[in-house]
């Protein structure tokens, strides 16, 4: 076994191949959206392998909270949904734990409500910025306050809302679903305007739903008061989740990886196509359509990869991605750089920093800019004790940079993995030999 448990870290080895099948959990970014969209829809949905993280979780127990029915067996999670003016207002503060994406789009219904909420979450979440959503929910409307500099809790007075035309400063797949989802309050047409094209999952879903959605080039509008409908819902597994194991199988020699029921979402996969333009060997099978999503199987075999610059129109639908395509650059045969990634500096931790210092304790050669990094390629990477800064993204990155490391690997805080991977460890065991 390469990997071995411990009641903190995890301690990774070097290992000869990755073999075998393997399935991702459901994808957070969908998870979150059929939760919300069922609690608030006409009659029941049952959203079947429902994302196994933390995160999403948090969802589901917010909605618990504001009177929403929620029964969860294993991955099958069904919903009765109260319709748009069911929600009941909540006996306590509504807590998002560690995930942005619950706070940032739930804050889009509750901006809707009658009664006030309070919605915060944990130390991460909360040095977090949340004026984003905040001024367009306050065009529209809603009165929020927050801690200052636009930090969470977010006190929330709903109301009656008014449709708006919104252009959004930086491009985001929450705040846009923010407003949409404050959108089906408001009487009439409320339009985001994107700088450019985020995940589509909110509109898909909404479509599937019943909602009058209308979409032209970077403008998206719905139109409010829609009665939507309860159905049945499949996830898919997990693009970002299965990074990991793309880049672990196209750096750890012998590998035959098949990674099954990816989302194959054309707003997501902007990590297969930049794979495809450095070599990568990474084939797309089975492809079919479910509940407007598409999905298929990953199959990943190693090969040397060029690297060299990430396109900056590639980077917003890459951000996700980015910690592990930097260890991939370390082995790349031109490194790895890019630009245009400033919102790393904001997530569950300061990613750029916390990267580029990981990295440097493995032995690779890192040059941090304010919104990116240049990774020198054909590294040769050393063990070295990884300190994840409680990021679930930093943690698996690292795990897999240990695989193709001299020596031995030590995540430390790799518990953090629970908030969107809990399985990743011993998924990841599973195939390495």
């Amino acid at each position: 076994m390469a990997l071995f448990r411990a009641t903190k870290t995890k301690k990774v080895w070097p290992v000869k191949r990755l073999v075998g099948t393997v399935e991702m959990p459901g994808d957070k970014s969908i998870s979150h959206r059929y939760a919300m969209l069922g609690a608030i829809a006409e009659g029941p949905s049952e959203i079947r392998f429902f994302a196994s993280s933390a995160d999403c979780q948090s969802t589901l127990d917010c909605l618990k909270k504001l009177g929403v029915k929620i029964e969860r067996r294993d991955d099958v999670v069904t919903i009765q949904g109260v319709g748009l003016t069911g929600l009941k207002a909540p006996r306590e503060p509504l807590d998002a734990g560690n995930s942005g994406s619950t706070m940032r789009m739930l804050a889009g219904i509750l901006a809707g409500q009658s009664f006030p909420t309070v919605i915060g979450g944990d130390a991460s979440l909360s040095r977090r910025p949340m004026k984003r959503v905040i001024d367009p929910l306050t065009q529209m409307g809603a009165r929020i306050k927050s801690a200052e500099g636009g930090l969470p809790p977010l006190e929330i007075e709903g109301g009656t809302l008014k449709p708006v035309r919104y252009e959004l400063p930086v491009a985001s797949a929450q705040v846009k679903s923010a407003v949409l989802l404050a959108g089906l309050y408001a009487e009439g047409e409320t339009t985001v305007v994107e700088p450019v094209a985020t995940r589509d999952h909110t509109e898909i879903a909404l479509e599937q739903m019943g909602a009058d959605i209308g979409r032209h080039r970077l403008s998206i509008a719905v139109r409010g008061r829609a009665r939507l409908e309860g159905r049945k819902w499949y996830v898919p597994g997990d693009i970002s989740s299965a990074a990991f194991f793309l880049a672990a199988g196209l750096l750890v020699g012998e590998s035959n990886l098949v990674i099954r029921n990816v989302g194959l979402n054309p707003t997501r996969t902007a990590i297969l196509d930049l794979l495809a333009t450095m070599g990568g060997r990474v084939k797309v099978l089975n492809v079919e359509m479910l509940n407007g999503e598409l999905l298929g199987d990953l199959h990943v075999e190693p090969g040397p990869v060029r690297g060299g610059g990430i396109p900056s129109e590639l980077v917003p639908g890459l951000i996700d991605e980015l910690p592990v395509l930097a260890v991939l650059g370390t082995q790349a045969e031109q490194g790895l750089t890019f630009h245009g990634a400033a919102e790393l500096r904001v997530k569950e931790s300061d990613r750029i920093a916390v990267v580029a210092e990981n990295l440097r304790r493995m032995g690779a050669e890192v040059e941090e800019f304010r919104d990116g990094m240049r990774v020198a390629g054909r590294a040769k990477l050393r063990g070295a004790e990884i300190d994840t800064q409680g990021d679930h993204r930093i943690a698996m990155a690292f795990a897999v940079a240990g695989l193709v490391a001299e020596g031995t690997t030590v995540i430390h805080d790799s518990g953090c993995v629970d908030v969107s991977f809990p399985e990743f460890f011993d998924t990841l065991e599973r195939v390495a030999e």
